[in-house]
């Protein structure tokens, strides 16, 4: 959108006032100018009244007030005898009788810039140089002023500041690359300061992170002329973070290597943290942060939050980090010890992920099983001599297996075994007596018919071997059998007593007994003895 103003004819002329002093005068302290164009330095000069002079002459110099010096002279009211750099450029607009020393240079050059001084000639001794000056400025593109800070969302305005102070040339302001701009607006005004004009343009709109260091282009073109003058300015658009690139949630297998990369899109430069739960594990300013996990372990599983914050907000971003591993070494009892008829709970506890399948044996045979879960619990309401053994917990899934072990012992009153039985031959009798128990039981041998008890302590009629909870008693008697004989096996522990009529079978062979003659000493005092 272009923008043009037309000058106000007295554009040139000074504010009105008075001076501050018999000799002195006001011009602007600096007024800028576009090379080849052309300005107007408004001047105003004052003397004492009583000089009263019937015509005023005046000379504008360039870079020195001081003639001694010899500068370069700008216009002379005289002789129009000037330097040659002004030749044809310079001409005085203002009436130097009323006061009016404004100054016109046309076609400016860059070794045109520079101070100017006036100085006013009443005749005679009656000339004086004014320190009062002006900076003239030769520029080649125009000002555009920014905003301190441009914010995302929120409206900003962009000023092309264009000087015109030439009646004779008026500039057009026109914006460049803005289309894309969010709800612009382009509007223009001219303001004066210190008898100096500026045109302005001005470019009203809605930034957006898009428009970060998106060029901005003001140009400014003169009527049937090729001059041509640019500047671009560079937006700094400041915005809250945005993570445009992170990991999603993830399964890993423990010992794996695991890289999380959080990449954030900010200006200005964001405080980018890695956190486990509520952990700060790594944080860094900058566009992304990448946090390393070698080997990863069970106690690295969770929710892992990238959080990206600048001055104007934050964001983050959450997922969840499983890692997989086979179960542990499943925690079980210790070895237990219950009594016949107790209630016993066996329990096997693991962990793993995924759950696993946990399986609890006997000698090899299937007592529970449980599926994706991490422990088991193995329940007898009354145990028997039967539930004792070994027993293994095994907790398995895809990633691997592992079994812990451990002993049931049951204790329980004495059992006679159907082995017990007697035997008997023309002139033997052997009986066995076999006994389950825990704790072991003590066996006796009674002869109800002769009042007679036998135990291992007699070792000279008793044998006795072990094997796990059975206990097996022999007894020998030699001689002709009674017919009323009968024997009775009992055994006995601290839960109770069993006995048991032994059962005779009769062999046609004679049991083989060792022939010694110790072996028959002791069967003839059993004999007396009976």
């Amino acid at each position: 959108m272009k923008f043009f103003y037309k000058t106000l004819p007295v554009f040139w002329m000074l504010l009105k006032g008075v001076l501050p002093g018999p000799w002195s005068a006001w011009m602007p302290e600096n007024i800028p100018a576009f090379e080849g164009t052309c300005v107007v330095i408004p001047c105003r000069f004052n003397y004492p009244e009583e000089l009263r002079p019937s015509v005023v002459h005046g000379i504008w110099y360039f870079n020195s007030p001081y003639p001694k010096n010899y500068p370069p002279v700008v216009y002379k009211s005289r002789t129009n005898i000037v330097h040659e750099s002004y030749l044809g450029r310079t001409r005085l607009l203002g009436d130097l009788n009323t006061r009016n020393c404004t100054l016109q240079i046309t076609r400016l050059s860059p070794e045109l810039t520079g101070k100017y001084y006036f100085r006013g000639d009443l005749g005679g001794y009656n000339q004086y140089t004014y320190s009062e000056h002006c900076n003239l400025e030769i520029i080649n593109k125009p000002t555009i002023v920014t905003p301190p800070e441009v914010v995302e969302g929120s409206e900003v305005e962009l000023r092309c500041v264009v000087p015109d102070n030439c009646p004779e040339m008026k500039p057009i302001i026109s914006w460049t690359n803005h289309e894309g701009l969010s709800q612009y607006s382009v509007y223009g005004q001219v303001e004066e300061e210190g008898s100096t004009w500026s045109l302005i343009s001005m470019l009203k709109f809605l930034p957006s992170r898009e428009n970060n260091h998106q060029e901005l282009g003001c140009k400014v073109n003169y009527v049937n002329t090729t001059f041509e003058f640019d500047a671009v300015s560079i937006l700094d658009v400041k915005y809250i973070p945005r993570i445009v690139q992170a990991n999603s949630s993830a399964e890993v297998i423990q010992g794996s290597p695991v890289v999380l990369v959080c990449a954030v899109d900010n200006n200005p430069l964001a405080l980018i943290s890695w956190l486990r739960e509520d952990d700060l594990l790594y944080e860094e300013v900058g566009g992304s942060l990448t946090l390393r996990l070698e080997n990863v372990t069970y106690l690295q599983d969770g929710i892992y939050t990238c959080v990206a914050e600048n001055i104007c907000g934050k964001e983050n971003h959450t997922l969840a980090l499983t890692v997989m591993y086979a179960p542990w070494k499943p925690i079980v009892n210790v070895s237990v010890i219950a009594v016949e008829g107790d209630p016993v709970t066996i329990l096997c506890s693991t962990q793993s992920n995924p759950e696993p399948i946990i399986t609890i044996f006997k000698e090899k045979k299937v007592m529970k099983t449980v599926v994706y879960s991490s422990q088991l619990a193995l329940e007898f309401s009354s145990v028997t001599h039967e539930d004792d053994g070994e027993y293994w917990c095994i907790a398995e899934n895809q990633f691997g297996q592992s079994g812990s072990a451990l002993n049931l012992t049951i204790e329980f009153a004495p059992l006679i075994l159907p082995e017990s039985k007697c035997t008997a031959a023309r002139d033997t009798v052997q009986c066995i007596c076999a006994a389950k128990s825990n704790p072991e039981a003590v066996i006796v041998f009674k002869l109800p018919t002769r009042n007679v008890t036998v135990n291992e302590t007699d070792r000279e009629f008793v044998y006795s071997q072990r094997t796990g909870y059975t206990i097996t008693s022999i007894l020998t008697l030699r001689g002709e059998v009674d017919s009323q004989l009968y024997i009775v096996c009992s055994a006995r522990n601290l839960y109770g007593t069993k006995d048991q009529q032994l059962q005779f079978h009769h062999s046609s062979e004679s049991p083989r007994w060792p022939q010694s003659p110790l072996s028959i000493i002791y069967l003839f005092v059993l004999c007396i003895y009976l």
